[in-house]
């Protein structure tokens, strides 16, 4: 979603100083095991292992160790290496709330940018680190135009199609949804008003194609009304958008190597969409003595 990714050069920005998605991952010989943990402990608690602080310093520090030049005993090399070394899972926990300001990438290691609640207008944003193993329990919730559906998003809603597959009625709205990864819908039937759980192939004006992998109807195809809504219980990125609510769990580090005013390496992370005019209209009527 357009509205919601960083503009090319704060993404550009953000990825170039951002050492932790290829450095996690990075070979560090003096890492003992607990450093280079898996991404998930045993309870569920998302682990970090090593950020290094300084990119220039682990890259010089690999290309000798792969040249043959250092196997650990040059303390002039090896202790600027290790105190380049920072071990997330030892910063506290803490929460934080704010603003969507921009979003950018995937699941896996994806940022955005924050406007903390309560930091002033010239604040630098924090920059939240998504997991590069993809497993920061992100959920986005809200209610949205369906013009924000693209290719590759899953929908789920109540309908009829005929037997070729093509909706009986104009869609006025749909869940927009992540399944799990193992997740099989059920067959889509013809001529009956059911459930139907389809993955987006394309999108023409107001007609959208669904892909169901299971079944004899394997291709959806319906037209959706100009007014119709998403209502979004997901887990991506691209569904977070500028001026969305945000609030988060995370562990922060605003030092050496961080981004904007802080880099918080986020391990739940939950966004909410604003309330759409219409419905805030609704909502102060209903409201009224």
């Amino acid at each position: 979603m357009v509205a919601g990714r960083l503009p090319l050069a704060l993404a550009a920005a953000l990825f170039a100083a951002s050492p932790a998605p290829g450095q996690i991952a990075a070979y560090n010989p003096y890492a003992d095991s607990q450093e280079t943990p898996a991404p998930l402990a045993p309870d569920g608690t998302v682990q970090w292992g090593v950020f290094f602080k300084s990119a220039a310093i682990q890259n010089a520090y690999q290309r000798l160790w792969n040249l043959g030049a250092c196997r650990g005993t040059n303390r002039a090399i090896t202790e600027p290496v290790n105190r380049n070394k920072l071990i997330i899972d030892r910063l506290p926990e803490a929460d934080y709330e704010g603003t969507v300001v921009a979003a950018t990438g995937t699941l896996a290691g994806g940022l955005i940018a924050v406007a903390e609640r309560g930091a002033g207008d010239s604040a630098e944003p924090l920059v939240v680190q998504l997991h590069p193993a993809g497993v920061t329990r992100l959920r986005v919730t809200g209610r949205a135009p369906a013009s924000l559906l693209r290719v590759g998003h899953v929908i789920r809603l109540v309908t009829e199609v005929d037997a070729e597959g093509r909706g009986l009625e104009p869609v006025g709205g749909f869940d927009l949804v992540t399944p799990p990864a193992d997740f099989v819908p059920d067959p889509v039937q013809a001529k009956t008003r059911s459930l139907v759980v389809g993955t987006v192939k394309r999108i023409h004006k107001d007609t959208l194609t669904l892909h169901v992998p299971v079944g004899r109807i394997r291709r959806v195809t319906l037209t959706v009304s100009d007014d119709a809504v998403a209502t979004i219980e997901a887990a991506q990125i691209d569904l977070v958008a500028a001026g969305d609510a945000i609030s988060l769990t995370g562990r922060l580090w605003s030092g050496e190597g961080g981004m904007g005013s802080g880099t918080v390496f986020a391990s739940e992370v939950f966004v909410s969409k604003p309330t759409l005019p219409g419905e805030v209209a609704a909502a102060a009527v209903a409201d009224r003595p």
